[in-house]
């Protein structure tokens, strides 16, 4: 598939979400930043809200919280716990933050839905159904 033709496909399904605020702690957010990042996983970042950790809603998809959410393509569900690089054991659920499924995740809300490219040239639209927060 053409990069024009999957931007026309992505842009035809995701049109609307992509601009849903993104809500992150402080610590998370500067501890992301010392990683080498995706360009989207960039963007995402540099468009986030920012905040003291004890402010993040408990709502929101952060670093060790574990999320449920939904593939809307094929209505397949799946619960992870978000990770840093180092942690990842997708075997457990657990799933780095610098995978698709978890930059694409950082920062949602429950209800919230992103559209996000995947290595295997997909545009997927996920959707977050619920969040169990992190211990803090």
């Amino acid at each position: 598939m053409t990069d024009a033709k999957r931007t026309s496909q992505r842009e035809l399904s995701c049109n609307h979400n992509d601009l849903q605020p993104l809500i992150l702690g402080a610590d998370d957010y500067a501890r992301l930043c010392q990683y080498t990042l995706s360009d989207e996983l960039t963007d995402e970042l540099d468009r986030a809200i920012v905040v003291q950790m004890e402010h993040v809603p408990g709502d929101v998809v952060t670093m060790h919280s574990r999320c449920t959410y939904i593939d809307q393509r094929n209505g397949a569900q799946r619960e992870i716990e978000l990770v840093y690089p180092g942690e990842a054991d997708p075997a457990t659920g657990k799933i780095s933050v610098l995978a698709p499924v978890g930059s694409a995740l950082i920062g949602l809300s429950v209800g919230h839905e992103i559209c996000w490219d995947f290595p295997d040239g997909s545009v997927r639209r996920l959707k977050v159904a619920h969040v169990t927060p992190a211990a803090r």
